[in-house]
Order: structure tokens, then sequence, then C-alpha cells
């Protein structure tokens, strides 16, 4: 499959490193970039033809990555337009609805919608995936196969609910970190060392992610049985819901979700 990534972000670099993992040829492979540097950097790292505006020939293939900012999408639908045949379209763009993305290429509708999250950068992604009516069995496949060069995936039925994924998995890291910086600012504040507050909190939460990926037990199970009636655990915990912690998780991944779906109005006005 000949893919042309239109942005060379960090994502689109993400996705490219993947798929050469992988065994993509690099030959099949372009990128669309305005940046200079950024076009360099993919040429002299990824061996991939980086070219500076879009074209017949730079669009001339079997699937087009959309990895630009949702503000430029317009435009770059605008320009895309007239070269459109039997391409694949996958957008990462954020907020970016289907029904948009075909009425600015023009009414074309082979297109899937992704949310992938920063961990792909290092391979461990999560990424939701829609397919619009107009998307094939064999086209859906191809997305995820795709989109699985950086991590895991999750194909959903309806496209609303690639707003829950942004709030849970696309903002998700963002939530981990802060709450590694919690642990950390703790550990200070007990009078560790800034090196071992930071080993430990990151130790932590790998360790605790890795039992619970590992295990065939639920969460709540594991939390549970590290939980002694009376001991440390219980205390801090105990902490934790006097304070409605977790009902002040389960409220920002819902103001997450709201938000999702405002910018998704927002970026579909004319």
């Amino acid at each position: 499959m000949t893919i042309t990534f239109i942005g060379g972000g960090n994502m689109a670099s993400a996705i490219i490193g993947g798929l050469l993992k992988k065994g993509h040829a690099a030959a099949s492979l372009r990128v669309v970039e305005i940046d200079a540097a950024a076009r360099s950097r993919l040429a002299q790292h990824y061996a991939v033809n980086a070219v500076e505006r879009i074209s017949a020939d730079a669009v001339a293939v079997d699937c087009l990555v959309l990895a630009i900012k949702p503000q430029n999408m317009r435009e770059v639908a605008t320009a895309l337009r007239p070269h459109m045949k039997q391409q694949l379209v996958i957008s990462i763009a954020a907020g970016i609805r289907s029904a948009d993305l075909v009425r600015w290429l023009g009414g074309y509708t082979r297109i899937v919608r992704a949310m992938p999250n920063t961990p792909a950068l290092v391979g461990a992604g999560c990424t939701g995936i829609y397919a619009t009516p107009g998307v094939s069995a064999k086209d859906a496949a191809s997305a995820e196969t795709i989109l699985g060069a950086v991590g895991s995936t999750l194909c959903v039925e309806h496209e609303e609910q690639l707003d829950a994924i942004t709030a849970v998995s696309g903002s998700g890291p963002a939530y981990v970190f802060y709450f590694i910086e919690a642990l950390q600012q703790a550990a200070l504040e007990l009078n560790l060392s800034p090196a071992a507050a930071r080993d430990l909190a990151l130790g932590t939460f790998a360790g605790a992610i890795k039992l619970a990926t590992e295990s065939s037990e639920e969460v709540a199970t594991l939390r549970a049985r590290v939980t002694s009636k009376g001991g440390t655990t219980a205390a801090a915990l105990a902490s934790m819901e006097d304070a409605k912690v977790k009902q002040a998780i389960i409220r920002a991944v819902k103001a997450a979700d709201a938000r999702s779906r405002e910018l998704g109005d927002e970026l579909s006005k004319d």
C-alpha cells in the first residue's frame, strides 16, 4: 500500500516509524510538509520522499493520512479535492467530524476517523477508529493495520464515541502524568531526593500497569488485594475517598468529552 501523510509532525513521524519497523517499504511512503526543517528530518531519518506542497503526483496513492492541525483541515481538504480518486482517507485531526470532511472534500466518502494518543510516539499508543459508511471492510482493516503500527486499536460503531475516546485515552496520558507529578511531589515532601521521587513514581506506575495488563482479574480486585485493613494503603485510599478523588476524575473526563463535542461544533462552522 502506498501512503502519503499530509503533515509530518510527531504523530505522522510515529506512524511512519512504526510502519517501517513492521516491514513497510520506505519507498511506498510520502509526506507533504510545508516546513523545510521537518522535511529534511523526515527524509534523513526515515528515507521517505518529503515534498512541500500537495500535488496530483504527491497524492496519487492508495491512502492519505491527514495528520494536520484541526484548524488547517478545511484549507487542506479544499486543496485535496481536485485530486481525490480512490484513495482511502484516514484523518487523525481531533474534532473534525466526517460529515465536515466529506463536505470539504466535495462529497468524497471513503473516510476513516481516528483518535490516537501520544504514547504512539513510543509504539504504545491506543487509537480509536471510526469507519464511515463509505468505507469497505477491507479499507477498515487497512486503517487498523496502519494505525496498529504504533500500538493497539479500538473500533467503534458510532462516530460520537470518538469524543469519549478523546476524553479517556486521547487526553488520558495527561491525567497519568498529573498523578505522577503529585506522587513525585509527595515523595519530595517526605524528604526523598528528586531522583528517588522520580524513579519511585515512574517505577510504581510502570509496574502497576504491567500487573494490571497481565492479570485476568479486575483492577478493583488488584486494588483491594493491596489494601490491608488498617494499613498504610487503606489510610491513603480513605483520604482520597474523603476528598472525592474518584468523582473528581470522572467529572474531569466528562468535561473533556463535553469539550470535544464543543470543538467539533466550532470546527464545523463555515
